[in-house]
């Protein structure tokens, strides 16, 4: 890990599930004006789980980074499903056993991950969890933003599933998830920098996300793809800032000494 202090591990989990859980829930609160706001908190949980991609990937998955960012939104849409679509009732209980469904899939795999497969990777079944459950909001996130609601019978079936959105939310989301760290690795590698690209991806796919909303829910989802490309340039400005506060921070060495005969 770097010297350089960074944002502990559970400081990320916090904002990464309420920062979600909060857009998702107030995403059907005056529709269809506010179906932006479960892009916003899919965002938070793109940058936690871009984090724990890091996390689990800085012990040398190598190219087994963009196989994580896969597997995450696997179990991501599994436990989505599950949750929002087994609470008919109490469907404001939905993305919460959504989170649940996703954390103990992901304990699971990490701990068969670390136990069977002997990995040996320390943070494997705590990353493992984190990223799953990441993966869960980013899907209802993204998903609600573009149906205006996470109520799975009555709006994400019709207009994210049926339709086919829901290829777009599943693979862009995992890039959004994959791409950070696997862009960033290397020997100067830093949480800051990948932070930023998170923040980049994730509006990125909001962006798409905004035009699927202009198709479902008319002009109303103009507003989610203006704010997907404001926060884009934004983030990727603060990111660019980090490439180059970085990059002149490398000290020159000249040319290679050539060996004495």
């Amino acid at each position: 890990m770097s010297d350089i202090k960074e944002i502990p591990p559970n400081t990320l989990a916090l904002f990464g599930i309420i920062g979600g859980l909060v857009g998702i829930y107030l995403s059907p609160l005056y529709p269809p004006y506010t179906a932006t706001l479960g892009a916003l908190g899919a965002i938070c949980a793109v940058i936690w789980g871009a984090e724990a991609v890091r996390r689990v990937s800085k012990y040398g998955l190598g190219t087994g980074v963009p196989s994580i960012g896969q597997i995450a939104m696997g179990m991501g849409i599994i436990a989505a499903m599950f949750g929002l679509a087994i609470v008919k009732t109490m469907l404001i209980a939905g993305p919460i056993v959504a989170l649940i469904t996703a954390s103990v899939i992901g304990l699971i795999i990490g701990w068969f991950a670390q136990n069977v497969i002997k990995m040996k990777i320390p943070v494997m079944i705590r990353c493992m969890t984190e990223i799953a459950a990441a993966g869960a909001l980013v899907i209802i996130g993204y998903s609600a933003s573009v149906a205006g609601s996470y109520d799975f019978v009555g709006s994400l079936i019709p207009r994210v599933f049926d339709n086919g959105v829901m290829l777009a939310v599943f693979w862009v989301g995992a890039v959004a998830l994959l791409h950070p760290f696997n862009a960033c690795l290397g020997p100067d590698e830093k949480q800051k920098r990948l932070l930023y690209l998170a923040g980049s991806t994730g509006a990125i796919t909001m962006t798409i996300m905004g035009i699927a909303a202009l198709v479902t829910l008319g002009t109303s989802g103009a507003i989610t793809l203006v704010l997907g490309v404001v926060l884009w340039l934004i983030f990727y400005k603060k990111f660019w800032d980090e490439v180059y506060k970085d990059a002149a921070a490398v000290v020159g060495t000249g040319l290679i000494p050539k060996t004495e005969a």
